[in-house]
């Protein structure tokens, strides 16, 4: 049995559904909310390569190295974004969390917070994962923020670890959220989702 299984997870304001083929055109028109390809420090695909995209990470689900979902946005039934368990070690029983966007008009609300708690409580409390780990450019102070603001501490940074969209050299910061840490971090993320928007 694979360690990460495809699973649907639902929220107040969002649910993670397991990505499929089929989601290609909700994914195009989220993604042009925003023109997210344009931005540096995203990996969302292009419009014209999205199905690619798409049919790369499903593969990778089938290798057991990804576990792709989109995000739907309750309130009116749209795909609003997408998210993945990646980098699966499940001999170590850990992974992270990433290849993470939102379309422009759902950022900075409760949808990012509610679908990270959901996705460390399943990796946590149904995995039982040891730890759960978030990576970004070294550039993007906003998501180490982010990530930071989550609870997750950093690990170290991965020097010269790839090169970016621009053809420059990018150094990878690595976070991580361990296992003790987790009733923690699920309480101030409760917390987050509790205060009014």
């Amino acid at each position: 049995m694979p360690f990460v299984e495809p699973i649907t997870l639902h929220g107040q304001h969002a649910i993670l559904e397991p990505l499929a083929a089929s989601h290609l055109p909700a994914l195009q028109a989220a993604a042009a909310d925003g023109e997210l390809w344009n931005l540096w420090f995203t990996s969302v695909p292009t419009p014209d390569e999205a199905a690619a995209n798409i049919a790369f990470r499903l593969g990778e689900r089938e290798r057991g190295m990804m576990m792709p979902f989109v995000v739907r946005r309750i309130a009116d039934n749209r795909i609003v974004g997408a998210t993945t368990f990646c980098n699966i070690a499940a001999a170590n029983r850990r992974m992270e969390i990433g290849y993470t966007w939102y379309a422009q008009s759902v950022q900075r609300t409760a949808m990012n917070t509610e679908v990270k708690l959901m996705m460390l409580q399943h990796a946590f409390e149904t995995l039982e994962c040891m730890a759960v780990e978030f990576r970004t450019h070294h550039k993007n102070l906003v998501s180490r923020l982010a990530i930071e603001r989550l609870g997750a501490k950093l690990d170290g940074v991965l020097r010269s670890h790839g090169v970016d969209r621009q053809g420059g050299i990018r150094d990878t910061y690595v976070y991580s959220i361990i296992a003790h840490e987790w009733p923690n971090v699920k309480t101030r993320l409760l917390g987050k989702l509790a205060r009014p928007c």
